[in-house]
Order: C-alpha cells, then sequence, then structure tokens
C-alpha cells in the first residue's frame, strides 16, 4: 500500500488549487455571495472548468483531464478551505462518475459538457430527512416505452441552479436512475435556504415523462451505476469537510496569535495550546483517512467502500470539534455574524447530513468490518 502522504503531483496541484482560490474565492466571496442571495458563480465555474478541474473524473478521450479520485479529493479539500461555493461535488464528481460508467454515445457526449463547464448536475434521491437511497418510493410507473415520474425529492444540493438531475426513481422490479433537464414539464423546484447560504431544492414531480434514453444505464439496475457515484461524492465531500477544518483550525491559531489577554497572546496559555495540538492530530489522522479513499477508489473501486464511510464519518466528527473549538476560542466574536468563523459552523453541519451522517457511515464501516 502507498504512503499516506500527497505525492509530488499531489502536492503541486493543491498548491497550484490554494494559489488560485485565495484570489478568486476566498472566504470574504463566500460573504458577498451569501448577502447577495447569490448560490452560483458561473464565471468562477467557467475558469475551473478552463484549468480541468470540471473534467477531473472525465476521461481524456472526451475532453478531460481524468486525474482520478485522489486528485478530486485534493482539489475538494482546497475548495473546503475557503467554502468555495460550486457544482463541484455534484457536477464533476458524482454525476461524472455515474456517466462514465455507461460507454453509450450519449453519456460521453455529456461527460464533455461537463469537463467544457457547459452543463450542471444535481443529484435527486433523498426523500427523508436522512440519506437513504434503498427507501426510495418515488414511481416511475412504465408508459409505453418510457415512464411517468410522480413524487418529490428532498437536500437536492445545486438542485435550484441545475441544468440537469441524477433521479433516482422506484420501477417494476428495482430501482432505476434518469438523467433528465431539470426544466421538463411537470417538474417544479422551490429553492431551500440552507444554513450555510448554499443552493438545494425540494423538487416535486408530476406526471413527468421520460423516455427509454433517459434512463442512465439499465432498468431496474440503478445501484450498478450509482453506488461508484455516491462512493466517489462522498469522498469527495469527506475531504472538503477536512478542508472545512483545516480551514476553521488555521484560522483560530491566528486569532489565538494575536488575541491578547492580561498584556499577553492567548495562545500562550497552556490550556489552549493543548486544544489546539489535539485539534490539529485530529486534522492529520482525517487527511490520511481521505487519502486512503481515494487510493481505493483509484486503484479498487469494488472493495472502496469501507475507506470511503470511515473518510466520511472521520471528517464529520473532525469539522464538528474544528467548528466548535474555533468558535469557543474564538470567544462571544466567533458567535457573531461578523467574524468569519460562523461560516465554517454552518457548513460543517449541511456537510454532516448530505450523503449519509455520521450515523450512516459509521453503521456501514461496522456492517463492513462484521459487526
Amino acid at each position: 500500500m502507498s504512503k499516506l502522504v500527497l505525492t509530488e503531483e499531489e502536492t503541486m496541484l493543491a498548491d497550484m488549487a490554494r494559489g488560485f482560490l485565495d484570489g478568486a474565492a476566498p472566504v470574504s466571496a463566500f460573504r458577498k455571495m451569501r448577502d447577495a442571495g447569490e448560490t452560483h458563480d458561473a464565471k468562477l465555474w467557467k475558469e475551473m472548468a478552463d484549468m480541468g478541474w470540471a473534467g477531473v473524473l472525465v476521461p481524456e478521450e472526451a475532453g478531460g483531464s481524468d486525474m482520478g479520485f485522489a486528485a478530486a479529493n485534493v482539489i475538494a479539500q482546497e475548495m473546503g478551505k475557503t467554502l468555495v461555493m460550486s457544482p463541484f461535488l455534484s457536477t464533476a464528481v458524482i454525476a461524472a462518475t455515474a456517466l462514465r460508467q455507461v460507454s453509450d454515445a450519449r453519456a460521453q457526449e455529456a461527460l464533455a459538457r461537463i469537463a467544457s463547464g457547459d452543463v450542471t448536475y444535481a443529484l435527486a434521491v433523498d426523500e427523508g430527512i436522512k440519506h437513504n437511497p434503498d427507501a426510495v418510493a418515488m414511481e416511475a410507473r412504465a408508459d409505453g416505452n418510457g415512464f411517468r415520474l410522480t413524487g418529490n425529492k428532498t437536500f437536492v444540493v445545486d438542485g435550484a441552479m441545475a441544468d440537469r438531475l441524477l433521479l433516482l426513481a422506484r420501477t417494476a422490479e428495482g430501482l432505476t436512475l434518469f438523467d433528465i433537464p431539470a426544466d421538463r414539464a411537470g417538474i417544479t423546484r422551490t429553492k431551500s435556504n440552507m444554513i450555510d447560504a448554499r443552493d438545494a431544492a425540494k423538487i416535486d414531480f408530476a406526471d413527468v415523462e421520460a423516455t427509454g434514453e433517459d434512463v442512465l444505464g439499465q432498468v431496474d439496475s440503478a445501484m450498478a451505476i450509482l453506488k461508484p457515484a455516491l462512493n466517489a461524492g462522498q469522498a469527495a465531500l469527506a475531504a472538503e469537510m477536512a478542508g472545512l477544518a483545516a480551514g476553521a483550525f488555521g484560522m483560530t491559531v491566528g486569532y489565538l496569535k494575536e488575541r491578547k489577554q492580561f498584556g499577553t497572546e492567548i495562545g500562550r496559555f497552556q490550556a489552549l495550546q493543548h486544544r489546539a495540538a489535539h485539534l490539529w492530530c485530529e486534522t492529520e489522522v482525517t487527511a490520511s483517512a481521505i487519502l486512503n479513499a481515494g487510493r481505493m477508489l483509484d486503484s479498487d473501486p469494488e472493495n472502496a467502500e469501507l475507506a470511503v464511510s470511515l473518510a466520511k464519518a472521520k471528517a464529520t466528527a473532525t469539522a464538528t470539534l474544528a467548528v466548535q473549538e474555533g468558535v469557543q476560542m474564538h470567544g462571544g466574536i466567533g458567535m457573531t455574524d461578523a467574524y468569519d468563523m460562523g461560516f465554517y459552523m454552518k457548513r460543517a453541519r449541511v456537510g454532516a447530513e448530505w450523503l449519509g451522517d455520521y450515523s450512516y457511515h459509521a453503521e456501514r464501516v461496522a456492517a463492513l468490518r462484521g459487526f
């Protein structure tokens, strides 16, 4: 097994990403978008596409950079540090991974459009308060050579701005995945105001027409396509949360070095040093789990589920610790909207729920280990 440290190429990618994002998407840019009620920066996404990020998992023959899952996690982690708002996870990771499981010309064309930044996707799976693809009840009723879709989806991240939807519905003998335009007749999207100011939507489907060409993969066999995409998305989300934790930690350490009490920087107080040291250790362990998940997805995707769930569970716990410690060590200012730490806490809370919370992934880890 390769060592759980960044390769030279991954280090260069991280440095390049950090250099770009510090200038193009700092936390101050997030604040401006939040205040303006904006959830998508089309210009920023196009710049990311031009750098190959939108096509990070798209094969080169479809116009992508095909850097792999570990590289996608590196980019996601750097995005997390400054709370970048983009369709990277939904489109470049989840949708691209699903589409690359299919070899037909339609899928290849869709991948090419993702790589160029010309199309965005959202994943419409969950219907209840928790992530549970197996519990999908939305009906795809057979209608001639096609289907009629009826039901609703909740917590569809990027769902209000996406051009297309990856939709999971129940057909006669199982689950089927559809790739449909988000503005098709019968679809109603209601934008949700998530606490972290990112785009999400509740989507209702009223007798929506779907043809056989809208089916991604085979009818009644959605998980063959969706499972790899979910694993990739969960790993990249874990990476984003690890970056979030690192960003919150860096902000907290900076404050400890500046804030004075009784004429002394509070970072000199041993109790706070111990708490900061503990948090640093947790961020390093989490970074190793993220690297392992990326390595497994690249080298042995069929057996990557354990590594992915371990990474998501660990990243959730570490991000929660990082933002709680950050708020507490900032004192009263940490609870105000005037300071950026609250943004990290809100993003950590949303990330903890999306694509499976801590309990979901802890239970999956336990099951995969035979407990």
